[in-house]
């Protein structure tokens, strides 16, 4: 019988948020079994990049990675941000480590291929190594991932947070019984976006396409729900979208989804 890893993504507003973060990772670090935590840091790295005079580029809500923002994003990400996380955890007694994709060899990347848009030093992952995360959990560490990955060559490479957490769990679902976590401000995937309690608690692949028709599930909530499809086609038990609570194992208002 396959031991339980739970994957956590924390979204960019609990980041922010210094008593919400403090409240999820107190949560998080009573959750039974083998975890892996996953974050981003975007908006900081906004903040910091503006100071150092590095202008955040954006296109579609996406970001544009050059060679200096990578440096603010590598600074951010697997620096403040990461170091931040794993000390406040460690002081809840759970025993994190640290990590970017090139820790441990951990998150294999390519550059993304340019269509119509060059988005830069932006990754998309071709592989984790599953038995060298494995050992880290095994051996009763935490991981706490940022979001970069590398190519094996020396370049690191920005990548979204959101794939990262979905890569995570479906790389480690072959030895583990995997769910993934997406935490966020909201309750869950909302049936009206000015309506916190209109949670629709279940999603499966054929509401999925309704939701989407609909225009229900639209812009940035599209590509997570993406990835949250990918997860599951990949082996993932089961994916939950919603606020921290959700990790307490007291609360069913939030939204799971499954194939």
């Amino acid at each position: 019988m396959k031991q339980k890893l739970s994957v956590v993504k924390i979204g960019g507003n609990i980041i922010e948020d210094v008593q919400g973060l403090s409240h999820l990772l107190e949560l998080f670090s009573q959750m039974d079994g083998h975890k892996i935590l996953v974050h981003g840091g975007g908006k900081k790295a906004t903040e910091i990049g503006n100071k150092l005079g590095v202008e955040a580029k954006m296109t579609n809500g996406r970001r544009i990675t050059d060679s200096q923002s990578l440096d603010v994003a590598i600074m951010v990400y697997g620096g403040l941000v990461n170091k931040k996380i794993v000390a406040q955890l460690q002081a809840l007694h759970c025993n994190t480590i640290g990590m970017s994709g090139a820790d441990g060899n951990s998150i294999i990347a390519h550059k993304r291929p340019v269509k119509e848009i060059d988005f830069g030093l932006v990754g998309d992952v071709d592989s984790i190594n599953s038995n060298n995360i494995a050992s880290l959990l095994k051996a009763e560490f935490t991981p706490v991932f940022c979001a970069l990955s590398h190519d094996g060559k020396g370049q690191l490479f920005n990548t979204n947070a959101d794939t990262i957490a979905a890569e995570l769990a479906s790389g480690m679902s072959n030895e583990f019984e995997t769910t993934l976590y997406y935490c966020f401000e909201k309750k869950g995937v909302l049936q009206n976006i000015d309506d916190e309690n209109s949670v629709i608690q279940h999603i499966d692949s054929k509401n999925y396409k309704e939701l989407i028709a609909k225009g229900t599930i639209a812009d940035g909530m599209l590509p997570k729900m993406h990835n949250c499809f990918q997860a599951l086609q990949n082996n993932v038990k089961q994916v939950c979208i919603g606020d921290s609570e959700m990790l307490q194992g007291t609360t069913t208002n939030f939204t799971t989804l499954t194939l």
